[in-house]
């Protein structure tokens, strides 16, 4: 692949869906506690476990750590795997209020190598999970990979099956930097989230929709010219 498809994908997306605006959450806090709690789960689920912590009036750092593991677990169990996400929250909690004084500023705050490695320090905290705190808790640029894009760059030809995570991000930064400024970092924040929605609506694991997908255009041809997805 090229530089410029990636480039040329992202016009495609933005043209079908506008900027999405992504991600939500009200303060940087709730945008960190909301990438804890979206792994392996859809979003909506993820919204009714903040709703929880919003309306019991405990989404803030000292407030979560107070409680006990059975309780929190109890108020994220919308967000599914509900124990095991406790249980990463809690070590996430502990470094924040512990090393940094409940300010999720501080935690977010120096050059982006540093804080993710920080990040990824801490036990229940993997590459997507730190990316999404860094891209848009932090406004660090650091670009998120995530099943969606494995899926899609995949099918399109432009990456391998099992590229790594590393491989992936370093792909995507260095052929997504073209932006100046405050620009790219929108730009970043956005790509991702047309991503997640392409892979939601149309490149689906099984029976995709490529057709209807912005992206038809950029599969690879097969023998008669057609567009056709890499398996």
């Amino acid at each position: 692949m090229n530089a410029a498809d990636l480039r040329r994908a992202y016009t495609l997306m933005r043209r079908r869906h506008g900027h999405l605006g992504w991600w939500p959450g009200d303060t940087p806090f709730e945008i960190c506690i909301g990438a804890i709690l979206t792994q392996n789960t859809a979003w909506t689920n993820v919204e009714r476990a903040i709703a929880n912590l919003k309306q019991a009036n405990v989404l803030e750092p000292r407030s979560l750590l107070e409680l006990s593991e059975s309780e929190l677990a109890q108020l994220i169990r919308p967000a599914g795997y509900f124990n095991v996400k406790a249980r990463r929250l809690i070590p996430f909690l502990k470094v924040l209020v512990r090393e940094f004084d409940s300010e999720i500023e501080q935690l977010l705050c120096g050059s982006t190598r540093t804080v993710r490695h920080t990040l990824l320090d801490i036990h229940g905290i993997g590459p997507e999970t730190a990316d999404c705190m860094l891209l848009y808790a932090g406004g660090h640029l650091s670009f998120v990979i995530d099943t969606y894009t494995r899926r899609i760059f995949s099918r399109h030809g432009w990456c391998p099956p099992d590229a790594s995570y590393d491989e992936l991000k370093a792909l995507c930064e260095s052929s997504l930097s073209h932006k100046p400024g405050r620009q790219l970092l929108d730009y970043w924040q956005d790509y991702h989230a047309q991503l997640v929605q392409v892979g939601k609506d149309y490149c689906r694991p099984k029976n995709p929709r490529c057709t209807e997908c912005p992206l038809q255009c950029l599969l690879p041809k097969d023998a008669s010219g057609h567009p056709h997805p890499s398996w």
